[in-house]
């Protein structure tokens, strides 16, 4: 039997409840990895638990944790040096759509819900987890965006500005490791059929929109040794690589 790609590989996604996130979370033990799943919601957890034991795959590791809570990351990161010493794969999937409201009319807490949500906790992960990164073989790390961060649409502003924030984030990461094993990228899913695209369309048929299998195995992709690529975006729709166009 062929070894599996991730074989022995440790893999933390958030957002692992529900979603691209859960359907990745299923792709990455799949795969072989030990996955450290990261959601608010222990029973949403412990649901993806049951699936990947049925699927055959090996307990994973459950942590309820609101990614807002930064101490909260950081004794995740503390946890997985102190069982692993290095983490092979990050999958930074948890978000929040935010209000959708015009600009003038967002209140200023949900603002910063947002911006703690799509951004300040990205930057933590990364602050946590960058020793962790640096400490394995071939580390990949993928940032889950969206169209939205160049696709400025009335009513999205706190969405789309934390999605273009998020983007030049993982960019400037990628540029940071660029001489180490680490290769980080971004992966737009484009419309997919998943809780968060019900509440920012709800008059939409969610029957008309692919699931989330596939886009987790664009992710699954993304994670293995073999991928070169860094500091490059992979759009699901188009199924293909994109590059950043650097200002002149």
């Amino acid at each position: 039997m062929a070894e599996k790609p991730l074989s022995g590989r440790i893999a933390c996604i958030t957002g692992a409840s529900r979603g691209i996130g859960r359907a990745t979370a299923l792709a990455l033990s799949a795969a072989g990895a030990h996955v450290v799943a990261v959601a608010r919601t222990q029973g949403g957890l412990e649901a993806l638990d049951d699936a990947i034991r049925a699927a055959g795959g090996e307990p994973s590791t459950l942590v309820p944790l609101d990614i807002r809570d930064s101490e909260g990351l950081d004794r995740l990161g503390l946890a997985i040096h102190e069982r692993w010493g290095r983490l092979d794969v990050l999958v930074a999937n948890g978000a929040i759509l935010g209000p959708i409201a015009p600009l003038g009319h967002v209140i200023p807490k949900e603002w910063d819900h947002t911006v703690a949500v799509n951004l300040t906790a990205q930057w933590r992960l990364i602050r946590s987890f960058d020793p962790l990164l640096q400490a394995a073989g071939a580390a990949r790390a993928v940032f889950v965006t969206s169209g939205a961060a160049s696709k400025c649409r009335p009513f999205w502003g706190p969405y789309s500005a934390t999605k273009a924030a998020l983007d030049a984030l993982a960019r400037t990461y990628a540029a940071e490791t660029g001489s180490t094993a680490i290769r980080v990228n971004l992966f737009n899913p484009g419309p997919i059929r998943t809780a968060m695209r019900a509440q920012a369309m709800p008059g939409e048929d969610p029957q008309t929109l692919e699931g989330p299998e596939g886009p987790a195995a664009a992710i699954l992709a993304m994670c293995l040794p073999g991928v070169t690529e860094t500091g490059r975006l992979y759009d699901y729709p188009a199924r293909s690589w994109k590059s950043f166009r650097e200002p002149a």
